[in-house]
């Protein structure tokens, strides 16, 4: 999850039915390509970016050499690194250019449809009991838990179908970020030695989330809960762990269950030159996506300022609540009033438009209410 990708844009390739293809927590490569088969991925002609085999057994051996000296098993070792070859496909999918660059509006046209939010109204009532429960010890309602569920892996169904090991071992070697993919493989060793997951049942996106939640493993390391008690930190098939993994990734980034999201606004004529004086003055430093987020004023003078609900109504009642004016694609395209959760949210994915969209869906699942 540490590593990100926004921009003005948010990009997206893989759009199937009008569902979003689950995006794994890598923003900076994510929204690239679909999680492929293990046919397609034979199927796939090796770019020139991979060496020779014999490389690749050197490098191999210097990795195994490493995990065992971290205190990684033997056993472990052998049976996640043996006959071990890098992935053509994956590193075709790691230098794949976006093709499409969508606005606000048209990616929750294609991320919140009628079929995600009745399919999260549904998984809400099937599972009300184990949420709330989970909402309450946590601190973080409900309907956001199920909203990342859909827009991440489509409730469970699309988790990816690359062995995680293999494609984290694919992008290590390759060397273009080879320190952080190497350290999460690192990290993915942990998580196969500690027994939470077989090798052969670990898998997840072309680059390396994984699970229902798509969690890179320092994020699985650092989140995921066995919230059912047997031993296991299960975030590929078991919802306990799945749905208090994702809140307990919200909560200790700093959600607070006394507000919502935010909400889309309407700016007042001539705003540009308030507008101006509110965003960053130079770019803020790490997600990329604050340089489109304005400095935290009470609700109280936003309304002075003359923004209002997208209706035109007053703003919230709320006078001393902060918030800021999120403007992905400037004075002109469409404007958002957003809270500290719409921040956490960004921690998760550092992208306006997914945030936008978890907090749409969600928004749109409670209203079933």
């Amino acid at each position: 999850m540490s590593t990100r990708r926004s921009g003005l844009f948010h990009r997206l390739l893989c759009i199937k039915q009008n569902l979003l293809v689950p995006v794994g927590l890598i923003v900076m490569m994510a929204f690239a390509a679909c999680a492929t088969t293990a046919q397609e991925q034979a199927q796939s002609a090796p770019p020139a970016a991979i060496a020779q085999a014999g490389d690749f057994t050197t490098w191999l051996e210097g990795l195994r050499a490493e995990a065992l000296s971290r205190g990684i098993s033997n056993q472990t070792v052998t049976a996640a690194l043996s006959d071990l070859q890098p992935l053509p496909r994956v590193l075709e999918l790691d230098r794949r250019q976006p093709e499409t660059i969508m606005t606000l509006r048209q990616y929750l046209d294609r991320v919140v449809v009628e079929a995600r939010i009745k399919n999260g109204r549904d998984r809400y009532a099937e599972n009300r009991a184990l949420l709330e429960e989970v909402a309450r010890k946590y601190g973080v309602q409900p309907r956001f838990i199920v909203a990342l569920w859909g827009i991440e892996t489509n409730f469970g169904q699309n988790q990816g179908g690359f062995s995680v090991v293999q494609a984290l071992a694919t992008l290590a070697y390759d060397g273009r970020r080879s320190s952080y993919f190497r350290g999460e493989l690192f990290n993915a060793l942990k998580i196969l030695d500690a027994e939470h997951i077989a090798p052969s049942a670990m898998v997840g996106s072309w680059a390396g989330a994984m699970g229902q939640s798509q969690f890179m493993p320092s994020s699985f390391l650092s989140y995921a809960i066995d919230y059912d008690g047997d031993g296991r930190r299960d975030i590929w098939s078991t919802k306990a762990d799945v749905f208090a993994s994702a809140a307990n990734y919200l909560k200790q980034s700093g959600w607070r269950d006394d507000q919502t999201w935010g909400r889309m606004v309407k700016l007042p004529p001539n705003f540009g030159a308030t507008l101006k004086a509110v965003m960053p003055a130079e770019p803020p430093p790490g997600c990329r996506a604050n340089r489109f987020i304005s400095q935290r004023k009470p609700l109280s003078e936003w309304q002075k300022l003359g923004v209002r609900r997208a209706d035109g109504g007053d703003l919230p009642h709320r006078p001393e609540l902060q918030a800021s004016l999120a403007v992905p694609e400037g004075e002109k395209g469409p404007a958002l009033l957003v809270y500290e959760n719409f921040r956490t949210t960004l921690k998760w994915n550092c992208s306006i438009l997914f945030a936008t969209a978890v907090g749409t869906l969600a928004d749109r699942i409670a209203a079933a209410d």
